[in-house]
Formats: structure tokens, sequence, C-alpha cells
């Protein structure tokens, strides 16, 4: 089975917040993106840039003060990219459960210094 590693372990901060005191969405997206980068990165020390990212959906909010998770699994690896899947769940502040906030795959793309797609390893053989 894929490993499943924590990527990314985030405080929230007021300044992350919408005026309705939940954190922006864009806010964790951002953080998906980084923890895409952070798995990528198990495949080699390379330029990784992210090429797409799926739909993404939020099941419960996150509030100021949770503790949000990012575990990250990489699903596929192509010569020159990696498919990587990112889980998000958040540690209440106020009573230390943890609940599902969403999930995202997103295609990483090892690229040398002009931004051209590399081959980061050798194709496997079949």
């Amino acid at each position: 089975a894929p490993t499943r590693r924590l990527a990314l372990r985030v405080a929230t901060m007021p300044r992350d917040t919408n005026h309705y005191g939940t954190i922006f969405g864009g806010v964790i997206l951002s953080y998906i993106d980084q923890a895409g980068f952070v798995e990528a990165r198990h495949h080699g020390q390379h330029r990784w840039v992210t090429a797409a990212i799926d739909r993404v959906e939020f099941k419960a909010p996150v509030h100021v003060g949770d503790v949000v998770n990012f575990y990250a699994t990489t699903t596929r690896l192509g010569t020159k990219s990696v498919t990587v899947s990112v889980e998000v769940e958040a540690e209440r502040y106020s009573d230390g459960t943890t609940v599902p906030v969403t999930h995202a795959t997103l295609v990483m793309v090892a690229v040398d210094r002009d931004g051209t797609p590399i081959a980061f390893r050798q194709p496997a053989t079949a």
C-alpha cells in the first residue's frame, strides 16, 4: 500500500480568517499545494511545480486555533510527474476532536531551471 505521510501541520491564526471567523478556503488550498510539494520531494530533489489540482470540496470549516494536518500519499509515479493525494483534517481547538475537512489530488511536475518538464526517474520496465 502507498505510504501516507504527514506532510504539514499548521496552527491557524486570525490573519487567515474571512469575515465569518473561519479560515479562507484559499489558505487551505495554499497549504494543500505545499503538502503536494513536500510529498513530491520524496521522489527527488528537483524543482517541483503544480500542474493540476482536482476539485476541492470542503466538508467542514476550519476555525482559528485549530491545528490542521495535511497527509500526503503518492498515488502515481510517471516519468516527469507524480500524482499526490492530500487529505486535510482539523484538530479542534475547543475540544481536541479531529474532523475531516477536505481532500485533493495534485499532479506535480519536475522541471529544469527554464520550467521545462524533466524526467526525474527512469520509467519502470515491464
